[in-house]
């Protein structure tokens, strides 16, 4: 069943001029896309959204610090129980259908595991991330990743706020993602008996 957006194009006499239109814009994105992942440096915080070229500015102490522990954390369950996944904070470029990001953390199960290796350069979209808000990232966390990890069914996606000290968690269920604000402690649905006071990000 075609959606609101769609059903306007398919009633219109005008659909396949429409159609090439859109190929043509999706060929010339493509070839941006190549362009921006030809220039990465490891140096460069970058993300391909939509098109566009997005810079990412040096980050607060307090993204910084909460990115490290989240990522500490995971890093140490994930080794200690033999999860068999991979964790990764913020200089992992993730490549979806359309747009590359680089999430502050990321997580891999043992599944997707077996498809990185020593020179995987893009990643798989992951089964869990993470974000950490910032004054010039959070529109862009709460609405195009948010619809985008969901649209690649990546499992569950944290946004944590370090000024307010919360967590949004998002979960999949039957193909659309539940926002539930987080209480006192931090469990993920996706790695298997990982949990964590929420107040041990802050």
């Amino acid at each position: 069943m075609p959606d609101a957006v769609l059903q306007p194009l398919l009633d219109s006499p005008a659909l396949p001029r429409h159609v090439e239109a859109l190929r043509a814009a999706l060929r010339a994105e493509g070839e941006a896309r190549e362009r921006f992942r030809d220039q990465l440096t490891p140096s460069t915080k970058a993300e391909f959204i939509n098109g566009e070229i997005v810079m990412h500015s040096p980050a607060r102490d307090a993204h910084n610090q909460v990115v490290g522990r989240l990522s500490s954390l995971l890093r140490a369950y994930n080794d200690a129980n033999a999860v068999g996944g991979v964790v990764a904070a913020e200089k992992a470029l993730v490549g979806l259908t359309r747009n590359d990001y680089e999430p502050d953390v990321a997580f891999w199960g043992a599944g997707k595991a077996e498809q990185i290796g020593r020179d995987t350069l893009v990643y798989p979209a992951p089964d869990l991330v993470a974000e950490a808000l910032s004054a010039s990232t959070a529109g862009r966390d709460r609405g195009v990743k948010r619809e985008d990890y969901e649209a690649h069914e990546v499992a569950e996606y944290w946004i944590v706020d370090a000024d307010d000290e919360t967590v949004v968690a998002h979960r999949m269920e039957g193909g659309r993602y539940r926002n539930e604000e987080v209480g006192t402690l931090l469990a993920s649905a996706t790695v298997p008996g990982f949990s964590v006071p929420t107040r041990a990000l802050f």
